[in-house]
C-alpha cells in the first residue's frame, strides 16, 4: 500500500502545533515578526501612490483588518493582498537559502489580517507563524533547486501553502480541516520567475497572490470543502508538477533539526539576497583599503550559478531592476558605503558615478561556489585599480544568516529605522517593537500602531 505523503505531513504538523515550542523558538518568531513589520512599513511607503489607488479599487476603508502602513482597514483577504505587496517590494524580507524562499512575507501577510479579524490571542498567532514557516520551508526544500530551474517562484507557491496551514493552526482547525486547507492551497499555488525580466515590478505581486490565496484556502478548508486524498503525490500532485527532482525526506522532521524560523536569514541590505555576499565583500574591501570608487579599473564577481542568471545586468532602469542587480549593488556599496533602502532610489540609480562603476562589474559562475550552495551563499569580489593594485575578498555567509545573525538590538534598529522611513515617529516605532516583544499580551495594541 502506497504511503499517503499528505497525511504524514499533516499528522506531523498537527502534533507540532499541539506540542508547543521552546522559548527560544517563540522568541525567534517574534524576531521574524519584527523584521516583517519594518520591511512592510517601508514597502508601503515605496508603493504609497499605487497602494492608495489599489485601496480605492478594493473598497476604500471598509473592513476589519489593518493595511500595514496605510492607516486604514479593509477586508481580511484584500488586506493580505496589499500587505503582501508591501512586504516584498523593498526586498528586505527574510528568507531561507536552502529552499530559495521568503517565508515571512506570505505567511505574515496572510496571518495578521485573519488574526485581527478573528481577534486571536498573541500566543495563537505565534504558533501559526512557526508552523507556517515550517510548511513553507519544508516543501521548498523538497523541490529546490529544480523548482526554480523550472521557472517557479517558491515564495509564491510554497509560501502560499505555508501561510494557509499557518492560519489553520492559528485558528485551531481540526486535522481534517488542516488537510483540506493544505489541499486547497496546493492546487491553487502559483507564481513564476518571469517577473524578474525586463524591469518588471511584479515580483511582489507573487507574494500578494500567495497571501490572498492562503486566506481563501483557509476559508475553503474551514467550511469543509474536501480536497484530493493526497494532494502532494502522484502524477498530477503538487510535487511532480512543480519539480523534476524531489526529495521527499525534506518533508519529514529529523531529530536535532532546527525549526524553520531558526534557519532564516535577515537582510541588512535592501536587495535580493543573491546580491548580499558581493555587497559584504565590496564593503569590506572599501573599508579596509580606503578604496575610492574613482580608483576602480574593473570589478569581477564570482558566485554560484543560480545567483547569476537575471542578476548580472549592468544597466538598471528602475528600483526593481536595481534590487536584482549584483553589478549595481556592488557599485552602490563601493560608492556610498552602504546598500540600504535609500541606496535603491531613483536618485542613486541616476547617479553617474554609480552608473559608470556598475558597468565595470562583471559577474560569472564559479564552480566551487556553486558546489557549496545552498549550504553557503557565497561570492568572491576581485577589484583592480587604475594604478595596478589588486584586492580580493570572499564571503561565504553574508551578514544575517542563521550562523551570522543580527542581534536583537540590530533587529530593533532595523525595524525602527524602516518605521521612521515610513513616517512613523520614534515613539511609535518603539511602541511597535515593545508590542512585538510582548505579543502574548499586546497583540490588539500592535494592530492599532500599524
Amino acid at each position: 500500500m502506497s504511503v499517503n505523503l499528505t497525511d504524514q505531513f499533516i499528522d506531523d504538523l498537527y502534533e507540532m502545533g499541539r506540542a508547543g515550542f521552546p522559548d527560544s523558538v517563540v522568541h525567534q518568531a517574534k524576531r521574524c515578526l519584527l523584521d516583517y513589520l519594518g520591511s512592510t512599513l517601508a514597502g508601503a511607503r515605496l508603493m504609497q501612490e499605487k497602494g492608495e489607488k489599489l485601496l480605492e479599487h478594493m473598497g476604500g476603508s471598509c473592513g476589519d483588518a489593518s493595511v500595514i502602513g496605510f492607516g486604514r482597514k479593509i477586508g481580511a483577504e484584500n488586506a493580505a493582498f496589499l500587505n503582501g505587496l508591501s512586504s516584498h517590494i523593498a526586498e528586505l524580507d527574510d528568507g531561507v537559502i536552502s529552499g530559495i524562499v521568503h517565508p515571512g512575507s506570505p505567511v505574515l501577510s496572510a496571518l495578521l489580517p485573519v488574526a485581527e479579524k478573528e481577534q486571536v490571542q498573541g500566543d495563537a498567532l505565534l504558533k501559526g507563524i512557526i508552523v507556517g514557516y515550517e510548511v513553507s520551508t519544508r516543501i521548498a526544500d523538497a523541490i529546490q533547486p529544480s523548482h526554480k530551474k523550472r521557472g517557479y517562484h517558491a515564495t509564491g507557491t510554497c509560501g502560499s501553502i505555508g501561510a494557509a496551514v499557518g492560519i489553520a493552526v492559528m485558528l485551531g482547525f481540526s486535522k481534517a480541516q488542516m488537510k483540506d486547507v493544505l489541499s486547497s492551497s496546493a492546487v491553487s499555488a502559483h507564481g513564476t520567475l518571469k517577473v524578474l525580466e525586463d524591469d518588471s515590478e511584479l515580483k511582489p505581486y507573487n507574494v500578494a497572490q500567495a497571501a490572498i490565496c492562503a486566506v481563501l484556502a483557509a476559508s475553503m478548508g474551514r467550511v469543509g470543502f474536501a480536497g484530493p486524498n493526497d494532494v502532494l503525490s502522484g502524477k498530477t500532485g503538487f510535487l511532480s508538477i512543480m519539480a523534476d527532482e524531489v526529495d521527499e525526506d525534506q518533508l519529514r522532521p529529523k531529530e536535532g533539526d532546527a525549526f524553520a524560523v531558526e534557519r532564516v536569514y535577515v537582510k541588512p541590505h535592501a536587495a535580493c539576497r543573491y546580491c548580499h555576499p558581493a555587497i559584504d565583500a565590496a564593503l569590506k574591501i572599501r573599508a579596509e583599503h580606503s578604496l575610492r570608487p574613482e580608483r576602480v579599473e574593473s570589478v569581477k564577481v564570482a558566485t554560484y550559478e543560480l545567483a547569476v542568471a537575471k542578476h548580472d545586468h549592468t544597466v538598471v532602469n528602475n528600483i526593481s531592476s536595481a534590487k536584482m542587480s549584483i553589478p549595481y549593488s556592488t557599485a552602490v556599496a563601493l560608492v556610498v558605503g552602504k546598500a540600504g533602502i535609500g541606496e535603491y532610489s531613483d536618485e542613486c540609480i541616476a547617479n553617474p558615478e554609480i552608473v559608470a562603476l556598475a558597468k565595470k562589474v562583471a559577474v560569472r559562475v564559479d564552480e566551487e561556489l556553486t558546489a557549496i550552495f545552498p549550504k553557503y551563499s557565497a561570492a568572491k569580489v576581485e577589484i583592480t585599480t587604475v594604478d595596478g593594485k589588486y584586492f580580493v575578498e570572499r564571503i561565504d555567509s553574508p551578514k544575517g544568516e542563521a550562523e551570522f545573525p543580527l542581534s536583537d538590538q540590530e533587529m530593533e534598529e532595523k525595524c525602527a529605522s524602516l518605521a521612521v522611513y515610513a513616517r512613523k515617529t520614534e515613539s511609535e516605532s518603539q511602541k511597535i517593537i515593545q508590542a512585538v516583544w510582548n505579543l502574548e499580551n499586546e497583540l490588539p495594541s500592535l494592530f492599532g500602531l500599524l
